[in-house]
């Protein structure tokens, strides 16, 4: 069954309390930033790719084809090229596996969230929140899927996701350089906002409409995809439409979060292919 929602107008300020009409904005936090340093062949090459790194550091001595090819890219742009041993780069890079490379980015700057609606006004875009998702690697795999399945942006949550960091962009494989992931302010505001401009909210719960029956994941949506272990919080399940679940046909109660997300995702994205060609 498709559903349809109208929306109540094109603002996401809101207006009906003094006292919080600058909180009724969709993208309440203003923008952050957070200094880190990447590591990993793959994450570099996007950052290189997105004009994000301001320094490069590369290990001494014998380099292969894939470490010579980052550091050609670097200085055709001209950016300063540092010499590092081993035990340099696993401090620098917090002991992930930096593959020899690393590289200083600029400040991660979260996106905004209104212009993101404006620029996508009359299609029907997806979004994903995460509703107290803590760890970053899955933060990182959610946001790497996202950009693949071509979600719109990521809503982080100010006081309930982990930050941007280093192992989450490494877990994402360069994808923090392309899709935007914005930081908004309180979970009920932001979601309400988004009903108020014809959005439905779709909770990621073990309730839901399976996926096998094909719940209705077109037009405006938000996918809210909860906590690890937790799942989605009460107040949350209240504010959502519908639900939607994953059939689970062995002993293992759940899966992991973000290849919960992925499923979900990659559905919303089928069904809106089919609708296209229909």
């Amino acid at each position: 069954m498709t559903r349809s929602r109208s929306p109540a107008g094109k603002s996401f300020s809101g207006r009906d309390d003094r006292k919080r009409s600058a909180r009724k904005r969709i993208d309440e936090a203003r923008p952050n930033t957070v200094d880190f340093i990447i590591g990993g062949r793959n994450s570099v090459i996007e950052a290189l790719a997105a004009g994000m790194v301001t320094k490069l550091f590369i290990k001494t001595g014998k380099r292969d084809g894939r470490l010579l090819e980052i550091l050609e890219a670097a200085k055709k742009v001209s950016l300063p090229v540092e010499e590092a041993d081993d035990e340099t780069l696993d401090r620098m890079t917090g002991f992930i596996r930096h593959q020899g490379v690393a590289a200083c980015l600029q400040p991660f700057a979260y996106a905004n969230l209104n212009e993101i609606l404006r620029r996508t006004e009359g299609t029907s875009p997806f979004f994903i929140l995460l509703d107290g998702v803590e760890d970053v690697r899955n933060l990182g795999a959610i946001v790497r899927t996202a950009e693949c399945a071509g979600a719109a942006a990521v809503l982080l949550p100010k006081h309930k996701s982990p930050p941007v960091t280093a192992a989450a962009f490494k877990t994402s494989a360069g994808a923090f350089s392309y899709l935007p992931v914005c930081q908004t302010g309180n979970i009920r505001q932001t979601l309400e906002a988004f009903k108020k401009q014809g959005y439905w909210i779709t909770g990621a719960d073990m309730e839901g409409t399976s996926l096998f029956e094909k719940p209705d994941l077109t037009g405006p949506l938000v996918i809210v995809m909860g906590a690890e272990g937790k799942g989605l919080s009460p107040l949350t399940k209240k504010l959502c439409d519908f639900f939607v679940s994953i059939p689970m046909q062995g002993r293992v109660s759940s899966l992991n979060v973000s290849v919960a997300a992925a499923l979900i995702m990659y559905e919303a994205a089928l069904q809106r292919g089919e609708k296209r060609h229909a």
